[in-house]
């Protein structure tokens, strides 16, 4: 409780913490969070430095920040594919099609998170940290399981072949998340055609 008072405290009327995220996120997003400076995004913000602190005490606990909304959107997107399609095979290609049906900022945020995984892997060395990367994992976790519950209906509905479901939507979703390594706005393909080319290959794979 504690911590949600302290968030709703900091995005009052006067508050920088949404142009702290945008401005993160643009940054990393376009130019690495390694080469980022913590500076850089103050002064876009218009604040000192040290006023970063305020909001966040690190640039790993803005990024850690940062990957809870995308993961949200990917819940809230494959659970509306499941209950939108009855077909798994139309669920399967409607979840996928949701995961590319993004804004440009949220591209950015798919790709920062799918960057830096790594930062949910050990424990964070500060409360707040923490807080955000157990919040992460959870949302990868129900992620996980809204897509394996697709594939596991086609399978008992002999549509798909038995197979580790858990094991196969790891398979689907690193192909699906892979596309952000890759992917530009100014690139040949849009992201519609991308959702094609991605869903008939992860169609075939689960076949």
């Amino acid at each position: 409780m504690m911590a949600t008072t302290d968030k709703k405290a900091k995005e009052g009327p006067r508050s920088k913490r949404r142009m702290i995220l945008d401005a993160a996120i643009d940054n990393f997003g376009q130019v690495g969070f390694e080469h980022t400076k913590w500076a850089t995004i103050a002064g876009q913000v218009g604040i000192g430095q040290t006023a970063l602190y305020h909001y966040f005490e690190s640039k790993s606990h803005c990024l850690l920040t940062i990957m809870s909304p995308e993961l949200e959107r990917s819940v809230e997107r494959a659970r509306k594919a499941a209950v939108d399609h009855d077909a798994p095979d139309q669920k399967l290609r409607a979840a996928i099609a949701s995961a590319f049906d993004v804004t440009a900022r949220e591209a950015l945020q798919a790709r920062i998170l799918l960057s830096h995984q790594d930062l949910l892997v050990a424990p964070r060395p500060s409360e707040r940290e923490e807080a955000e990367r157990q919040r992460a994992r959870e949302l990868v976790r129900q992620i996980e399981q809204e897509w394996a519950a697709i594939l596991r209906q086609g399978m008992d509905e002999g549509i798909f072949p038995e197979r580790d479901e858990m094991v196969m939507v790891r398979l689907v979703l690193g192909l699906v998340n892979s596309v952000w390594r890759w992917y530009r706005p100014q690139g040949p393909r849009s992201l519609e055609e991308v959702s094609e080319i991605v869903a008939d290959a992860v169609l075939r794979i689960v076949r």
